[in-house]
C-alpha cells in the first residue's frame, strides 16, 4: 500500500530522513513529517516510556516549562473560562497550576486520565503540551479539537518544531520512539487555513490557534 500523510491523507509523501531505527517522510501538501505506522512502538512500550516521566507539581523546573504555554494563555483569559488539558499526563500539572489561579480545567489522557466523558463537552480553551507529536491519527485529532472548542475558543499547543533537512538529521527530538508526527510552522499555517483558524506563534515551540 502506498504511504499517505496522517494529517491531510495526501499520497505526495517523500523520504525526508532515515536513521538506523526509522524512516521519516514529509508531505509535499501540508509539510508534516511522519514515521510510517509499521515503525510505531507498541502501546505497551509507549506507556513504558511515559511511565519514566517524573512530572511532579512540586517540580519548579517543570512548572516553568509548562508556564511557557500556560502564562501567555492565562493573560488573555477571564477566570470564568473553562478549559481542557488534553494529554495531561499522570500528574496533570498544568490543570493544577490553572486551578491555583481560579480556572476550571478538566483532564484527559489516554493512559492516565481516560475519562472520555470530558471529550463530549466543549471548552473555551484546550491545552496540549508535548502531545501532538505522539498522536498517530493526526487528521482525526484536529477534527476532534475543532469539536472541543467553542466559537471564539483558543487552542494552545506546545511541541518542538521541525526545521530543514540538515537540522532534522541532528535533532534529538526524533530519538524518542513515541514521537511519530513532527510539525513545523508551515504545517501550522496549512492547518490554520484549512480549519479557518487564526494562528499566533508565541515562542519557538508554542503556538496558539483562535477559532472564529
Amino acid at each position: 500500500m502506498p504511504l499517505s500523510c496522517p494529517l491531510c491523507h495526501s499520497n505526495q509523501v517523500v523520504l525526508f530522513h532515515q536513521d538506523k531505527k526509522r524512516h521519516y517522510y514529509r508531505c509535499d501538501c501540508c509539510q508534516l513529517v511522519s514515521v510510517p505506522a509499521t515503525e510505531y512502538v507498541t502501546e505497551q512500550a509507549e506507556k513504558a516510556v511515559y511511565d519514566l516521566h517524573d512530572n511532579d507539581c512540586a517540580d519548579a523546573g517543570y512548572r516553568r516549562f509548562l508556564g511557557r504555554t500556560w502564562q501567555p494563555l492565562a493573560e488573555r483569559l477571564s477566570v470564568d473560562k473553562r478549559g481542557l488539558d488534553y494529554g495531561c499526563g499522570e500528574g496533570a500539572v498544568l490543570s493544577l497550576m490553572a486551578q491555583e489561579q481560579g480556572y476550571q480545567v478538566a483532564n484527559y489522557d489516554l493512559f492516565y486520565h481516560p475519562n472520555k466523558q470530558v471529550l463530549a463537552c466543549q471548552y473555551d480553551f484546550v491545552t496540549m503540551t508535548e502531545v501532538i507529536e505522539h498522536i498517530a491519527d493526526a487528521k482525526k485529532m484536529w477534527q476532534q479539537l475543532d469539536s472541543l472548542l467553542v466559537a471564539g475558543g483558543t487552542l494552545a499547543i506546545m511541541t518542538k518544531m521541525a526545521l530543514d533537512k540538515e537540522a532534522f538529521a541532528r535533532w534529538h527530538y526524533i530519538n524518542d520512539p513515541t514521537h511519530i508526527n513532527f510539525y513545523s510552522i508551515a504545517t501550522f499555517e496549512w492547518l490554520a487555513k484549512q480549519m479557518n483558524w487564526q494562528l499566533e506563534v508565541i515562542a519557538n515551540d508554542v503556538v496558539f490557534f483562535s477559532k472564529p
